[in-house]
């Protein structure tokens, strides 16, 4: 029985310290609870996310810019397995965004064939901004100026770069960012 015990206080303290030390790996960006659009499943963006680049994007349904999500989604889909994944967050801020996330999400997947990860409806920007978008701009000293504004993390959480909308995501300064952000030589 003490060695039973012995074991379980073991791995309590094994299981105590990896989560420390996974906490302390986690960059700051990823330090929150994200609800997946349209859903009530609540994502942990560092149980997730850490140690992959990230390029979080402020989206809008009815923009000039929605198309991107095609071009947006066409970079996930090529860089994913390297370790790229691209983060969608609907904003109403410049009033271009649905009011129902269902039918944001019928856009994104119907419309554009998005699979990577879209998020709840947010304010990333003035007062009401999200914390993580708070964060955004303090780190990259620029907010969003418009939909499709793009943030660009890379494997340690250092922010790239901050693109506007304007920037495609096939864009070749775009791309060898993506690369850099990836630890991978241009």
């Amino acid at each position: 029985m003490k060695k039973l015990f012995t074991y379980f206080c073991f791995s309590v303290c094994l299981l105590s310290f990896h989560g420390a030390a996974s906490a302390a790996q986690c960059p700051d960006l990823l330090k929150f609870m994200k609800r997946k659009l349209n859903s009530q499943e609540v994502v942990n963006l560092c149980d997730e996310y850490a140690g992959k680049a990230v390029l979080f994007v402020n989206t809008a349904s009815k923009c000039g810019f929605t198309p991107q999500f095609e071009g947006l989604e066409a970079l996930y889909s090529e860089y994913k397995d390297q370790g790229l994944v691209v983060l969608g967050f609907p904003s109403n801020d410049f009033k271009q965004e649905f009011d129902d996330e269902s039918k944001t999400a019928e856009l994104c997947e119907l419309t554009y064939g998005v699979k990577f990860p879209m998020f709840e409806t947010m304010p990333v920007r003035g007062d009401d901004a999200d914390p993580l978008y708070r964060m955004l701009a303090e780190r990259s000293g620029t907010t969003p100026k418009w939909n499709f504004y793009k943030y660009l993390m890379d494997r340690d959480g250092n922010i790239i770069n901050a693109y506007s909308g304007f920037t495609k995501p096939d864009d070749d300064d775009f791309i060898e960012d993506i690369q850099k952000a990836l630890g991978k030589a241009s």
